[in-house]
């Protein structure tokens, strides 16, 4: 099946999206020219906590020509496979969480059969969570200064430019929640590294900020749930925050998602005139035990 019969498909099955409880596949990713877009296409039609599953050829490493050629001879289906890791980054950007890749034969010269399953991250109904783009850029921002002008979000007094949001949040762990019908953006959350040291590779702080309209509604406790599963799924062992005491929302928010309070910062900083204590928080993988 070419990639356009795929996303007609696709398309046939949920002309409006966010319908379908689980999309399947046996082996016709791999033959498409633009993967990215029928993932994509998979992920749009999907209800939020519907499945993917497919089967397909993967390889161990990218192959050269002749290690193709006798993949191709010997089973079929191996010209357009992709390795594991560029399959799982493919999941990962059309916004797929809990994704899990699992080799099942090996058909020699590290090409394999797979099978590969995915989730949509769940939301209350007419939501929908998926990856920032750079069109939600006034959106977000929007939503950001509307939290700092609470004083209870953060010590920073003004959103910055879509350019300095981007420069300083890692790009595979940045999501927004917004409305099915119209696209409007309710909320998002986005980490950045807390250091470039190797050691440190696994720890991330986060923010998330829900539309001021929109905070009774269950998206900051979807986005955030949302947020956890891309972090385990990237290999993210810490994360963490500073919230206000005086931020009692937030704190219930991150204690129920199995944040701890680790400590607190006291006067740590001047704030409208107040000096004002931090609360430390933290979330310890559970697939890694640390």
């Amino acid at each position: 099946m070419a990639h356009d019969e795929i996303v007609d498909h696709c398309s046939a099955l949920a002309r409006t999206g966010h319908t379908v409880d689980v999309v399947i596949s046996n082996c016709v990713i791999n033959l498409s020219d633009d993967k990215a877009a029928v993932l994509a296409e998979a992920y749009r039609v999907l209800r939020p906590g519907g499945r993917f599953g497919g089967s397909d050829v993967v390889t161990a490493q990218a192959l050269d020509e002749q290690a193709r050629r006798r993949a191709q001879q010997r089973i079929g289906c191996a010209a357009g496979s992709l390795t594991v890791q560029e399959y799982r980054d493919l999941l990962v950007a059309a916004g797929f969480v809990a994704v899990m890749i699992t080799l099942t034969v090996d058909h020699g010269d590290g090409v394999h059969s797979a099978t590969a399953q995915a989730v949509k991250p769940a939301i209350g109904p007419g939501l929908e969570i998926r990856p920032m783009r750079e069109g939600d850029a006034a959106e977000v921002l929007a939503i950001y200064q509307a939290g700092l002008d609470t004083g209870q979000a953060s010590f920073e007094t003004t959103a910055p430019s879509w350019e300095g949001f981007t420069a300083s949040r890692l790009p595979h762990l940045r999501y927004v929640a917004t409305d099915s019908d119209s696209g409007e953006v309710l909320g998002w959350v986005a980490a950045s590294a807390v250091s470039s040291r190797p050691v440190y590779a696994g720890v991330v702080e986060h923010s998330i900020y829900v539309h001021p309209g929109c905070q009774a509604h269950g998206i900051g406790r979807a986005l955030l749930a949302a947020f956890i599963a891309a972090a385990e799924d990237a290999g993210v062992w810490t994360i963490q925050s500073g919230v206000f005491p005086e931020n009692a929302a937030s704190l219930a928010l991150h204690q129920g998602l199995g944040f701890r309070v680790v400590g607190t910062r006291e006067r740590i900083g001047c704030h409208r005139g107040l000096w004002r204590d931090v609360l430390m928080i933290e979330r310890r993988s559970t697939s890694t035990g640390v």
